[in-house]
């Protein structure tokens, strides 16, 4: 069967699904929709429109070199997305801001002009034409009046650009997220009224502000041009928020006025999780919720504002995890109690459904992520959806109850449904075909030493076999296997005769929280012996080679791959991806330090750590990772490269072992050109190995 997964450039070429919106009266879903650019190194995303009917044919609103992003409807319909596209307005920045496409249609225009750009909408009102936007100011420039802060941030950032400066002092912790530096900026929370939006006057090609504002500014050609008169003064809601809002959530009340949000609070090493609100107008905050060793997350509002609901969690501590807890209070905080009591499940996403008599969350649940229903009234959790599908970006219309969302499976990518009360689920059009793929999914599981259900899905191709078999170990560790991934696709894998399998071992999401603990502070037991158990489960079927497997993971993935190699030589290969193989120097450079030196004690970090069983590899391995992986640090790989060529290099310094080596990638690798890369040497020194074929450089790697 020849498929797009059969030539890495016709799949990676393939339009992809990754964002969601609805509009306030539920008839037009808004998909953010990913394609190959011009020369195949970089995706460009584009919103289309599509009925919530399940009928019609898909539109496509924006088109730019840039792209759009971040995609949220107003009050009135209107639909706001985030683009570093140029402005006709005589804007030339490329930086992101804030656009707005009218429902009654015409050209997008921008609302913003700020000098650091826009991170994206954080929420919108739905009875006043306030939005909250996240946006990045130097701390100098925000020290002061909240309305005149992009002013003086953008005179700073002119300042720094012009002297090349780009020094950063820190005076907390942490230093980095991810893949990139925090700082010098700081995350605030703009609020942006768009019944300010006006018409452009005229406008002066050099400054692209209007000629009034432009005689007004004086004859400083240092000076940056003043804010545009014709855009929404935004204010600043958060003034001197330091690394509070990194990672802050929240929505409006329906006034506008508002602004209810998951804030940290600052301690030792990052911060906790707070409830927060703050008066839009006069950036007064009043904490809600705040308790040590707690965190209070990913708040949601009723559709009338008188409701909050939130994720309430005890911190880890190595003696285990502790359960997600679903709380509502009303919006001053009182009245607060937790509901979905015998709810075992950690929900992923929380909204209200229409009459906000309950809630709608998606959590992971045995290799599959449902729609559930929680009553706010204490009755029991109701499983909305039934089938084999992982769903994700729940959206809820105000007016209609139209409820709309993406699922998947490792059959099918990202793609839009509606769903209805009953739970029926009806797919909506979408510019992405689901593509033909050239494998099958079978459900596979095995009873562990201790009794434990371990299950996973089997991906086979086509044929009798017997095939050979890649065991895929998934990251988190916290985490299921139960949706597609453009980056770890086993579809490509089948298109090439492998069978794959993807188990959740101890510490898997969705099989409830002593499933997890069994695995928790000690990574290298439960967790290794599950794999190794439905993996003998697996061989044992008479269409699966067992003479010919591997083993392949990324980040905790990694690691599990790390601690096979130390433990076993049943596999012919090993491909270890931003792996994790040193604890002791992992927990210190990681860029969440304090998470991870706090779910472990030292036993539990000397008794597990991979790298005192480099003498015992004898497996072939593929070290891969990416420089600017900060959640993994680069260390990890050098470290564990080094110790291979320390204890199994040749007198010449020939190894089995490979090092693929990303400069400019991080935790995952994105750039499609890297993607290619990285799969091509995945394929070739997987079938060196397993399948005894010659060795095949590919050849952009020289």
């Amino acid at each position: 069967m020849t498929t797009a997964f059969s030539d890495l450039d016709q799949y990676l070429a393939l339009p992809r699904v990754d964002g969601i919106a609805l509009s306030p009266d539920g008839t037009r879903v808004a998909l953010t929709v990913s394609t190959l650019d011009a020369d195949g190194t970089g995706y460009r995303r584009a919103v289309w429109s599509v009925p919530s009917t399940g009928d019609g044919v898909p539109v496509r609103l924006t088109r730019s070199a840039k792209g759009e992003s971040g995609t949220a409807f107003t009050r009135n319909g209107d639909l706001l997305f985030v683009s570093g596209r140029p402005d006709a307005d005589g804007g030339a920045d490329d930086t992101a801001q804030l656009w707005l496409l009218p429902a009654a249609g015409g050209e997008a225009r921008p609302v913003t002009r700020l000098p650091g750009g826009t991170g994206g909408v954080l929420a919108t009102a739905s009875a006043s034409d306030m939005v909250a936007v996240t946006a990045d100011l130097l701390p100098t420039a925000a020290a002061g009046e909240r309305v005149g802060v992009v002013t003086r941030d953008a005179a700073l950032r002119k300042r720094r650009d012009d002297t090349k400066v780009r020094a950063i002092l820190h005076e907390s912790y942490p230093v980095r997220y991810w893949d990139h530096d925090l700082g010098p900026d700081q995350t605030h929370v703009l609020g942006i009224d768009l019944a300010d939006l006006t018409e452009p006057t005229a406008v002066e090609p050099a400054t692209g502000v209007s000629t009034a504002a432009s005689e007004s500014a004086g004859s400083d050609e240092h000076a940056p041009a003043p804010y545009p008169a014709h855009l929404p003064t935004p204010v600043d809601v958060t003034p001197e928020p330091g690394r509070s809002l990194d990672h802050v959530s929240g929505a409006l009340t329906p006034d506008g006025s508002t602004l209810v949000a998951a804030v940290a609070a600052p301690e030792a090493r990052g911060g906790r999780s707070v409830l927060v609100t703050i008066d839009v107008d006069t950036a007064e905050r009043t904490v809600l919720f705040d308790d040590p060793d707690v965190d209070h997350e990913s708040p949601t509002l009723s559709h009338d504002g008188t409701t909050i609901a939130w994720v309430r969690t005890v911190r880890s501590t190595p003696a285990g995890a502790n359960p997600q807890e679903v709380w509502v209070a009303s919006v001053d905080g009182s009245g607060a109690h937790r509901i979905a009591t015998e709810w075992d499940r950690w929900p992923s996403e929380l909204v209200f459904e229409h009459g906000d008599g309950a809630l709608l969350a998606t959590a992971d649940q045995d290799g599959r992520a449902p729609v559930f229903r929680l009553p706010l009234d204490g009755a029991p959790v109701e499983q909305l959806t039934h089938d084999d599908w992982a769903y994700s970006g729940l959206r809820v219309a105000e007016s209609t109850g139209v409820v709309v969302a993406l699922r998947a499976s490792w059959a099918a990518p990202l793609h839009p449904v509606r769903i209805d009360a009953d739970g029926t689920v009806t797919p909506l059009a979408t510019p992405a075909a689901l593509p033909a793929v050239p494998g099958r999914m079978e459900e596979v599981e095995t009873t562990a030493a201790d009794g434990a259900r371990v299950r996973g899905w089997l991906v086979l191709p086509e044929g009798d076999g017997p095939h050979p078999l890649l065991l895929w170990i998934h990251g988190g560790p916290l985490n299921s296997w139960n949706q597609w991934s453009w980056r770890w696709n086993p579809m490509l894998a089948a298109a090439r005769g492998y069978a794959v399998l993807l188990p959740d071992p101890a510490l898997s999401t969705g099989y409830g929280l002593d499933f997890v603990n069994r695995g928790w502070n000690a990574w290298g037991q439960a967790p290794y012996t599950d794999l190794m158990a439905i993996t003998d489960t697996v061989v044992a079927r008479s269409d699966i080679d067992e003479t010919r497997t591997a083993a392949l993971g990324g980040s905790f993935g990694g690691y599990m791959a790390n601690w096979v190699a130390g433990h076993t030589d049943r596999f012919r290969a090993i491909v270890t991806h931003a792996s994790l193989w040193a604890l002791d120097q992992f927990t210190g450079t990681t860029d969440s330090s304090d998470y991870w030196q706090s779910i472990f004690d030292a036993d539990g970090i000397h008794q597990n750590d991979p790298h005192r069983f480099v003498e015992d590899i004898v497996t072939p391995m593929l070290v891969i990772h990416g420089d600017q992986d900060y959640r993994v640090p680069i260390g990890e790989g050098l470290r564990l490269w080094s110790e291979l060529a320390e204890h199994h290099a040749g007198p010449d310094g020939t190894m089995a072992h490979r090092f693929l080596y990303f400069p400019d990638e991080n935790h995952w690798i994105l750039k499609p050109q890297h993607a290619s890369i990285w799969y091509q040497t995945v394929f070739a020194f997987l079938a060196q190995h397993v399948l005894d074929e010659p060795w095949e450089r590919p050849e952009l790697l020289g």
